[in-house]
């Protein structure tokens, strides 16, 4: 069975093919800058055909004709035809409370999905452009959603309940939400199986880390909290986000600063984080090599998000009484040695012990980066989401 995996963002579309249900990876890419003249494709396949190309995109639906048409081109393609693909599974960020699972989508599954867009107006229009397109494309594959947000549908309310009026979650579900769901379930899964016990049976702390980053304690295979809240602005600081601060801030900025309701938004979003503070940049890898240089704010930017996770973890292991693992995964949590040194050192009394040899070597691999004889396992785990989208989409199909 051929699956489609499809991650529509506002400017790009991110692709996957694979045949189902023996998890083969047979086609990749991603379409940038959609509606320049200078778009980006790029696009591999399992015959090890890598290529990318500059040319005119001007919207989501050429963009997937674009990858259609690449995926059944008879020199580069892997399939003969569109009707091959028996079913698209659609990322897609916020499910509200309406969804806590994958679903067929239907005319009913999007007016939801629509409804929404007030919770994620970045992120679930594209998504619905994409599914709009396919079902156009695509008449006879059958279109699934798999929600951001689901994962998180098993929070305790006193875990998503904010202290604010009642009435404005009764009347406008204001609430703790959580993000990066499918990564945070495919990593809890993979660490169950690295750790020898039953998902059922383990506590694990699982910190996906990116340009967007959120922290989730999963217990018994079901996240019980997360940093991220009714929006990705709130917890651990990122690429440009702020993470938590005192709400406080925000007023002082309207009434002293006079900034309007928009450049408060684009201050918090897209000027603070790793960028606002070190004054650098955004990217990790920049931070880290200049932190090294002894660029004193980028020094002081990567222990500050050190800080921010070693509190969390601590936070987190008192909500679940222990755990028997914290992972790391992500660009940042995958790549980035720094980071989990910092974070994970001096926490003997809690039950970890790095080894920071295996830290730093096996940089590409999955592995094991605590000590043998540490209470609490820590491990680097790559993630891969969409493979998660691909089984979702399969078990819907043929359940």
């Amino acid at each position: 069975m051929i699956i489609l995996v499809l991650n529509c963002g506002s400017s790009s579309i991110k692709f996957k093919l694979y045949a189902m249900k023996e998890e083969i990876e047979i086609a990749s890419g991603i379409v940038e800058k959609i509606g320049a003249e200078d778009a980006i494709f790029k696009y591999k396949n399992h015959h090890a055909i890598d290529q990318k190309e500059i040319l005119p995109i001007s919207s989501h639906g050429m963009g997937l004709k674009y990858i259609l048409n690449r995926l059944k081109d008879s020199q580069y393609g892997v399939i003969a035809s569109e009707d091959e693909i028996v079913a698209v599974g659609h990322r897609v960020v916020h499910g509200g409370e309406k969804f806590n699972a994958s679903i067929l989508i239907n005319a009913e599954v999007i007016a939801e999905i629509e409804k929404c867009i007030p919770l994620a107006p970045l992120h679930n229009p594209p998504n619905l452009t994409g599914i709009k397109e396919c079902m156009k494309l695509m008449k006879n594959a059958k279109q699934v959603a798999v929600f951001d947000t689901a994962f998180h549908q098993t929070l305790p309310v006193y875990a998503y309940i904010y202290p604010l009026p009642y009435a404005l979650y009764r009347q406008d579900r204001v609430r703790r939400y959580g993000f990066h769901g499918t990564s945070h379930r495919y990593i809890a899964q993979e660490c169950s199986k690295m750790l020898g016990k039953p998902l059922e049976e383990t506590k694990i702390i699982t910190c996906h880390l990116g340009n967007g980053s959120s922290i989730a304690a999963v217990q018994h295979g079901k996240s019980i909290d997360t940093t991220m809240g009714y929006t990705p602005l709130e917890g651990i600081m990122m690429g440009t986000r702020s993470g938590s601060i005192d709400p406080a801030i925000v007023l002082y900025m309207m009434r002293e600063k006079k900034m309007s309701v928009s450049e408060v938004d684009d201050l918090l979003n897209k000027r603070s984080g790793f960028l606002g503070v070190s004054e650098l940049s955004n990217d990790l890898r920049d931070v880290t090599i200049a932190a090294k240089e002894h660029h004193e704010l980028s020094k002081l930017s990567l222990e500050l998000c050190s800080y921010q996770l070693k509190k969390y973890v601590g936070s987190y292991m008192a909500a679940m009484n222990g755990a028997d693992a914290v992972v790391f995964s992500g660009g940042v949590g995958e790549n980035t040695e720094e980071i989990r040194e910092l974070s994970m050192s001096s926490m003997e009394h809690l039950g970890i012990h790095l080894d920071h040899h295996r830290n730093l070597t096996d940089m590409k691999k999955t592995r094991m980066i605590s000590t043998d004889d540490s209470q609490v396992k820590v491990f680097v785990i790559f993630t891969n989401e969409e493979i998660m989208i691909a089984r979702d989409t399969f078990e819907l199909i043929e359940p």
